[in-house]
C-alpha cells in the first residue's frame, strides 16, 4: 500500500492484516526501500522492466532454439540431442513451455534449472528465472545423497568402517557406552543410511523429539551428533523406515569418527578432486560439523555428476569412488517411504515408457531440486527450483519427466520420423505403501 511517499507490505496472517514491512518510494529514482525488522534491516528495490528474474525468461521471451551444452574442462563430455538419440524438436516444445509458465501463484512451477545426459555426455542446460551455471545452488535434502556418496567413498577407500559398524561403538571410540539400551546398541550404519534408525525422530511429526526443526531451534546441544544420540527410540532398528534428516547426518559423523578427519576433508580427498568439484557451499551445525542432512550447495553441473557416478556403478571417468555393490544397494528399493521405496539415502520410482515401465532412483530435496538416474535409458535428469514449501516441488520429477521429458526419449530401432506427442497418463507410479516396511521380493 502506497501512500505519498510512504510504503507498507501488508499480509494476511490467521485472517488478520498485519504491515510485515514499511517504508519510502523514491519517485524520481523508482527506488522503494523496505525496511524488515527481523529480517537484516532495509532493503532497496527496482525495476527489472523485461528482464526481470521473477519470469522464466523475462516478461516478454521470445522462441527457443535449442544449442547444445558448452566444453568446461569440468569433466562433462558435450554433445547434442541428436547423437544421444532424443527428439530435439520435443525438447523445445518442453523448454517452450516452462518459458512460457505463467507466474500466478506461489504454487506455480518454478524451475531453475533443467539438465539431462545420455550415454555420458552433457546434452541440455537450461536456466530460467535469472540461474545460471556458474551460481552455488541449494540441493536441499537432495544433499542426502551425497553424504551416502562420502559414506561409500570413505568404505571404498579403506576407512575402518562398514555397513553393519554399530553407532553408538564408532560414536563413543570403539566401545559402546555403559547401560546402553539393547535397540540403540543394535543400530547399524545401514539403518542410518536407510532412515531404518528406530530413533523417534520422523520429520512431519510435530511431537518427535528428533525431527529436524527441533534441532535446529533448539540451543541447549550444539553438536548435533550428541544431541541424534540422546535422541528416543520409537522402535527396533530395521523395523520400518520413517523419513528423518538427523540420521543421515549422524551417518556423516560415523564417518568422521572411523577416519579422524573432518566429512568435508574426505569429500575433498576421495569425491571432489577425483570428479572434478571444486566449488561447493556445505553448512555446519554450531558445534563447527558439517550437516549431513541436507542445504550443500553445487554447481548444477557438478551436482549432476552423482548421478552419472551412480550410473556408471560408482565410477566417474574410469576412477572408482564407490564400489559396485554400495551403488546398487544405493538405487535399490530396501524400503517403502512415503509412498515411494528407498535406497542407501536414495528414493526410488517407476515411470510409464511406451508400452512398458522403468525404474528411476533420484536425489531429491525441497523446491524442485532432483537428480534422476533411469539405468534402462543410461539417462541422468537433473533439475533445479524455487518451489519451496509448495507443490510445484515435485513438478518436473512427476510431470515434465513423465510427460514431456521420457516421450522424447528414443531406443535403437525406432522410427525417428514419428511425431512425439505429450503423455496423458503420464503420472508415474509412486506406490500404495507409506508405511516405512521393508521391500521384499513378494511385496
Amino acid at each position: 500500500m502506497r501512500d505519498g511517499d510512504a510504503v507498507k507490505l501488508i499480509g494476511k496472517r490467521q485472517g488478520q492484516e498485519q504491515t510485515s514491512a514499511s517504508g519510502t518510494y523514491d519517485a524520481e529514482n523508482d527506488v522503494m526501500r523496505l525496511v524488515f525488522p527481523n529480517r537484516g534491516g532495509s532493503y532497496d528495490f527496482t525495476r527489472d522492466d523485461d528482464e526481470s528474474g521473477f519470469y522464466p525468461r523475462g516478461k516478454h521471451p521470445g522462441r527457443y532454439s535449442y544449442r547444445p551444452p558448452l566444453a568446461r574442462g569440468d569433466g562433462w563430455p558435450t554433445g547434442t540431442l541428436d547423437e544421444v538419440n532424443i527428439d530435439r524438436a520435443a525438447i523445445e516444445r518442453l523448454i517452450q513451455v516452462l518459458i512460457d509458465a505463467p507466474v500466478e501463484s506461489p504454487e506455480t512451477p518454478k524451475v531453475h534449472a533443467l539438465l539431462i545426459a545420455r550415454h555420458g555426455k552433457l546434452v541440455l542446460e537450461e536456466y530460467f528465472h535469472g540461474e545460471h551455471r556458474d551460481r552455488l545452488h541449494d540441493t536441499r535434502s537432495a544433499a542426502k545423497s551425497v553424504t551416502a556418496v562420502v559414506v561409500g567413498a570413505a568404505m571404498q577407500a579403506g576407512v575402518p568402517l562398514e555397513l553393519s559398524s554399530p553407532v553408538y561403538q564408532i560414536m563413543n571410540g570403539g566401545s559402546f557406552p555403559s547401560d546402553l539400551e539393547p535397540r540403540k546398541r543394535s543400530m547399524t550404519l545401514e539403518h542410518l543410511l536407510t532412515m531404518s534408525s528406530g530413533y523417534f525422530c520422523d520429520d512431519s511429526n510435530d511431537d518427535a523429539p528428533g525431527n529436524e526443526e527441533r534441532m535446529l531451534d533448539q540451543t541447549e546441544e550444539p553438536d548435533y551428533y550428541r544431541f541424534t544420540l540422546k535422541t528416543p527410540m520409537a522402535t527396533a532398528p530395521g523395523e520400518n523406515a520413517v523419513y528423518c534428516s538427523i540420521s543421515p547426518n549422524l551417518a556423516l559423523g560415523m564417518v568422521s569418527r572411523a577416519s579422524g578427519e573432518s566429512p568435508m576433508a574426505t569429500f575433498d580427498r576421495l569425491v571432489g578432486p577425483p570428479m572434478q568439484i571444486d566449488r561447493y557451499s556445505w553448512i555446519l551445525d554450531p558445534a563447527g560439523h558439517p550437516y549431513g542432512g541436507g542445504s550443500v550447495a553445487f554447481l548444477p553441473r557438478d551436482f549432476m555428476k552423482f548421478g552419472q557416478l551412480m550410473l556408471n556403478g560408482g565410477t566417474w571417468k574410469g576412477r572408482r569412488i564407490l564400489s559396485r555393490d554400495f551403488a546398487a544397494r544405493a538405487g535399490a528399493p530396501l524400503y517403502h517411504l512415503r509412498g515411494a521405496t528407498y535406497g542407501y539415502l536414495w528414493w526410488g520410482l517407476d515411470y510409464p515408457y511406451k508400452d512398458r515401465t522403468v525404474h528411476s532412483y533420484a536425489a531429491g530435496g525441497a523446491g524442485g531440486q532432483s537428480v534422476i538416474v533411469i539405468p534402462e535409458l543410461d539417462l541422468v535428469i537433473a533439475t533445479f527450483g524455487g518451489n519451496y514449501s509448495s507443490t510445484g516441488t515435485f513438478y518436473v520429477q512427476r510431470n515434465i519427466t513423465p510427460r514431456y521429458l521420457l516421450p522424447a526419449v528414443r531406443e535403437a530401432g525406432d522410427d525417428r520420423s514419428a511425431p512425439i506427442v505429450p503423455r496423458e497418463d503420464f503420472a508415474p507410479k509412486i506406490g500404495d505403501r507409506t508405511d516405512g516396511s521393508r521391500v521384499t521380493p513378494t511385496q
